[in-house]
């Protein structure tokens, strides 16, 4: 007996809501790939119950950024910015492919390349990103979680703005904080102790912009901003996995001082890296071809497709 395979995305309220309405492209191109195979589609709310209970329901499931546990589930996630998506076996983005292939330096289109590299620089950050200029100091974006050393990273935050202030002993240094994060009171007063004692560090909220327009380098975890500073060819140090990792000198790889000493001297090929990242390694769903990739990543998870 044919049973009707059956694909169900757990999203939130709102964009449930929108997906069900056909007014989200990406899971159009989804759907317009799963349904001529047969596929039922259907919508549960993303919360922790149906996540669980997912596993124990009939067909295959799609998470927004939630780990795909068992083996009929993936998830979706927006590559950093829109129409960009990728469709992974895993929620942590240095376990996506992108992160375990290696960027084929010597195969970049280069008209292709710089072409798509100044219509994303224009459109996102205008004129500031071609006019950007290194006015002397480091730029440390944090995230959340500022004393705790997790798994991904080399050590945790605190700890990295020290390695900063000891391997670098010249450039003043700029703390950004996250505005999306809420601090604790004693990690707030943690690093308050440390601007106490090096009057190099002063700390701000936001500004993402600007300070990339004028820092010399960036130095973060993993934090997104070291990506976007590939825009204005700031080179960037990462004391945590990821996956934009190839053209950045990582901690975990070459070790603090090594990392330090040639990741602010950095000279890799900006444009040639963010079109195989983007146009190549994720799905551009505003492209022709957002289908056929999308129906290779399912294919690749085992989907009947």
């Amino acid at each position: 007996m044919h049973v009707t395979p059956i694909l169900t995305f757990y999203f939130p309220d709102q964009l449930r809501k929108r997906a069900r309405a056909g007014r989200h492209n990406f899971i159009n191109k989804i759907k317009s790939v799963v349904e001529p195979s047969g596929f039922e589609v259907k919508f549960e709310n993303r919360n922790k119950h149906n996540l669980i209970k997912s596993a124990s329901q009939p067909g295959y499931a799609m998470f927004l950024m939630d780990d795909p546990f068992h083996d009929r589930a993936l998830t979706m996630r927006k590559v950093y910015e829109h129409p960009f998506w990728a469709i992974e076996n895993t929620s942590k983005r240095w376990g996506w492919v992108v992160a375990k292939t290696a960027f084929p330096v010597d195969q970049v289109k280069r008209e292709e390349a710089d072409r798509f590299y100044r219509f994303w620089r224009k459109r996102q950050f205008g004129d500031m990103a071609e006019k950007a200029t290194r006015q002397g100091f480091v730029y440390i974006p944090l995230q959340g979680k500022l004393l705790e050393h997790r798994s991904f990273q080399a050590c945790s935050p605190l700890c990295m703005i020290e390695h900063v202030l000891k391997q670098d002993a010249t450039r003043s240094i700029v703390v950004g904080l996250h505005p999306g994060e809420t601090y604790t009171v004693e990690e707030m007063f943690e690093l308050e102790r440390l601007v106490a004692r090096y009057p190099r560090i002063s700390i701000q909220m936001g500004g993402m912009t600007d300070l990339l327009a004028d820092c010399d380098y960036i130095v973060t975890q993993n934090s997104s901003v070291a990506f976007f500073g590939y825009f204005f060819s700031k080179p960037s140090v990462l004391f945590g996995q990821i996956d934009f990792h190839h053209i950045s000198a990582n901690v975990i790889d070459l070790g603090v001082e090594h990392a330090m000493e040639i990741g602010p001297h950095l000279e890799p090929d900006y444009a040639g890296y963010i079109h195989w990242f983007w146009q190549q390694m994720s799905i551009n769903g505003g492209r022709g071809d957002a289908e056929d990739k999308i129906r290779a990543r399912l294919l690749s998870a085992g989907w009947p497709i």
